[in-house]
């Protein structure tokens, strides 16, 4: 246990490898105490973007973050896996009947299609620069390209794009050195895991069935396509409540921090 004189003490964190269908199993880690929050990193991506959340919100919640299947240091698959089915492994690996989940981009996603798949399992969503499945994203060179890096499994022209488009503030803003080296370990891992992901439901055209409670967070400074998600959000999932935090691109947890946490304080259960 870790003594805090600001607060409460919280629980050191607890390393955990939870199994998943077809075999192999995810890295996760559980922290803090209070009501159970589950953190989803998006693709290409690992556990480590939410390093400089998760103390502060371990403080008041119990908190679980996990890598992603064939990311960070989960084992990769080697045949068709649901990212849906990953999560409600971690949530029944930790006992937890209901949890609130927190995504971003591809996390986003998977915490949307969950929400649909097992209502009665999402207490809240925090969607944070969420993509969503079903949504039909416009052509430009630069997305071309991304997409053709990642069809070709050309691991460095994808690793390149992924920070010109996504952490477009640079590498000397917050977080700018985790964030390169997350994406260049993660792109080879990436494109072995997206050969064998399944797709989701079409979570746009559902969206007004989504009854948790939900915050839609993105950065002023991500791509344009995703503000244009956000307000599709908010507007189409009931009751939903928008907000944009300045100075801070795609990796907002580790751009704005403190402003992300704030916020999802004031919002979780």
């Amino acid at each position: 246990m870790i003594s805090n004189t600001d607060g409460p003490a919280v629980l050191a964190p607890r390393e955990a490898c939870v199994p998943v269908p077809a075999g192999g199993w995810l890295w996760a880690e559980r922290s803090g105490h209070g009501s159970p929050v589950v953190l989803l990193h998006g693709a290409g991506m690992d556990s480590r973007l939410w390093d400089a959340v998760v103390p502060e919100l371990a403080r008041h919640r119990d908190v679980i973050r996990y890598d992603a299947r064939g990311l960070g240091r989960s084992t990769p698959p080697g045949e068709p896996f649901s990212d849906i089915d990953d999560l409600r492994a971690v949530l029944d690996h930790f006992g937890l009947r209901q949890a609130a989940l927190v995504g971003l981009s591809m996390g986003g996603e998977t915490s949307l299609d969950f929400a649909l798949t097992h209502p009665e399992r999402v207490t809240a969503l925090a969607l944070i620069g969420a993509s969503v499945s079903g949504h039909v994203w416009p052509r430009s060179p630069e997305l071309s390209a991304y997409a053709a890096a990642r069809r070709e499994q050309d691991t460095a022209a994808l690793a390149e794009l992924e920070l010109s488009i996504w952490a477009a503030m640079g590498h000397t803003a917050p977080g700018g050195e985790l964030i390169e080296a997350m994406v260049i370990q993660n792109a080879k891992r990436r494109v072995v895991s997206e050969q064998h992901s399944s797709a989701g439901p079409n979570a746009e055209a559902h969206l007004g069935d989504i009854a948790a409670p939900t915050l839609v967070v993105h950065g002023d400074r991500d791509h344009p396509e995703i503000g244009v998600i956000a307000e599709r959000l908010v507007t189409g999932i009931p009751d939903a409540r928008g907000e944009m935090i300045p100075n801070a691109d795609h990796y907002l947890p580790l751009r704005a921090p403190e402003s992300l946490t704030r916020l999802l304080l004031a919002h979780l259960p």
